[in-house]
């Protein structure tokens, strides 16, 4: 990645951390918007990584669930 994604790709990561940790999703705009007076280009990246690790924490949560389950019918079916 260029400079630019890989410092969008940095504050967004800790972007989401803070969000988790205070609760506010709203968080993420704030700040987009104030990336975006200086740089569109940059609040573009920033966007984009808050939605590829947002899917990415999506699916990986889907695949817990998919594995947990399967490890329980595993444990209940009959030998």
């Amino acid at each position: 990645m260029g400079v630019t994604e890989d410092l969008a790709d940095a504050l967004a990561k800790d972007v989401l951390d803070a969000v988790d940790a205070l609760g506010d999703p709203t968080l993420i705009d704030d700040i987009a918007r104030t990336l975006g007076t200086s740089s569109t280009v940059t609040e573009e990246a920033f966007m984009t990584a808050i939605r590829v690790r947002t899917a990415e924490a999506r699916a990986r949560r889907l695949l817990r669930e998919h594995v947990t389950k399967a490890a329980e019918r595993k444990k209940a079916a009959p030998e």
